[in-house]
């Protein structure tokens, strides 16, 4: 079965900078399960996945603007430190979340006050050409629940 829209895709991946060092990886784990063509995960990844089937083994590379993005100058808040989600020692360079009316966001620590820390509110990711080493493992029709509730399932249940 190919990969379309409507269609559950298991994949396992690596994820690395343009220089070959690793971000991530699922490898030893459990693939990721996403409903293709529900915007689940970056666009022109899934674009890359299009008519792909169970077995094929790719990489695709995204620039910065395929990814997430280009960083932005502005994208820099002070917050008070009662709205952080992380906890213990806080240091330059941290990635942290932060508590916020619309949910949690991600942002890394630029610098540190006794209240408050400075933030850099863009993606980690932000500015960065990404390699993605894919190697599909399952692709089957989606139930009518998955359909309905716009992402897959995985393995027993939801997965989100």
């Amino acid at each position: 079965m190919n990969i379309e829209k409507n269609k559950v895709v298991s994949f396992y991946f690596k994820l690395s900078d343009i220089n070959g060092n690793e971000i991530e990886s699922n490898h030893g784990g459990e693939p990721v399960s996403y409903l293709y063509g529900q915007r689940n995960i970056l666009l022109a990844l899934e674009s890359e996945m299009m008519g792909k089937k169970s077995g094929d083994i790719f990489t695709v590379t995204l620039k910065p603007e395929e990814a997430y993005g280009l960083p932005k100058e502005d994208a820099i808040s002070r917050v008070s430190i009662k709205h952080l989600l992380t906890k213990g020692k806080l240091k330059v360079g941290q990635a942290i979340k932060i508590k916020t009316p619309n949910g949690q966001r991600d942002a890394t620590i630029i610098k540190v006050g006794r209240f408050n820390v400075d933030v850099d509110n863009n993606h980690p990711l932000a500015g960065k050409s990404l390699v993605f080493d894919i190697e599909i493992v399952d692709v089957r029709a989606a139930t009518a629940e998955e359909l309905s509730h716009g992402h897959s399932h995985g393995v027993g249940g939801h997965q989100h």
